[in-house]
């Protein structure tokens, strides 16, 4: 669609001919689909296939561009053409590694921010009071990012209205008389929820742990419970389920 808004704009303000190679054309967009129609209309040619050289003409110093039209099945030559542009993908910045440190945040496969889910939650991130909208969590165009930094801005002032932060309790507990403050449970966390108290023992955040268990598991010493899932709750729990197969 950039490509397409590019093209018209040009031809639109110089009358240039202009031509585009795809592969794959979609536009997904509201009224988006009538736009693509409305540039072919213009005069800008939409070409299916690759371009397979360019060359530079030694005389006139302009370019020319040899491609497939793989519609027709035919190989295009386009002469005497004064600029090639090549239309690439977004790509996370490296500053977002940064960000994602700062804030103990989570990235996706291609290295942008991560939402903590795509339809229930798709402007939250896993941690509480930070939100992801706009370009960094993906690429967009201007009405999606407008419409996600509205959803955005009405978390922040959801969750500032409230006056007090309700915390899940489902938490950590750590026991100081077993803990010897090998600060494994510190390393693993995920949420930067745990730190030493000044007994040099663990001591945990309720308003920062999610309860997710890694510390738990992965105490030596066996000092960390998470509160509501002890071995206990969770061996009954199985005993209920094995009784009503029964």
């Amino acid at each position: 669609m950039t490509a397409i808004k590019q093209a018209r704009m040009i031809r639109d303000k110089t009358g240039a001919q202009i031509w585009i190679f795809y592969i794959d054309l979609r536009t997904f967009g509201k009224g988006y689909e009538e736009f693509y129609e409305s540039t072919a209309s213009a005069g800008v040619q939409f070409v299916r296939g690759r371009v397979g050289e360019i060359l530079q003409n030694d005389k006139t110093d302009q370019l020319i561009v040899r491609g497939e039209d793989t519609l027709l099945g035919k190989p295009i030559f386009l002469n005497d053409i004064d600029l090639v542009v090549l239309s690439t993908g977004v790509v996370s910045p490296p500053s977002a590694d940064k960000v994602v440190r700062v804030l103990n945040l989570s990235k996706s496969p291609d290295g942008f921010l991560m939402e903590a889910h795509p339809k229930l939650r798709p402007v939250d991130s896993f941690n509480e009071g930070i939100f992801v909208a706009g370009m960094a969590q993906g690429p967009k165009d201007i009405p999606d990012t407008v419409a996600q930094a509205k959803a955005a801005a009405s978390g922040a002032m959801a969750l500032m209205g409230r006056g007090k932060i309700t915390i899940e309790p489902y938490y950590s507990v750590v026991d100081e008389d077993r803990c010897v403050g090998c600060q494994v449970c510190i390393s693993v966390c995920p949420y930067n929820a745990i730190a030493l108290n000044d007994r040099e023992r663990a001591e945990v955040n309720p308003a920062l742990c999610k309860g997710c268990g890694t510390c738990t598991a992965t105490c030596p010493s066996g000092a960390i419970r998470s509160q509501h899932y002890t071995d206990g709750q969770i061996a009954a729990m199985i005993q209920e389920y094995l009784s009503a197969e029964e």
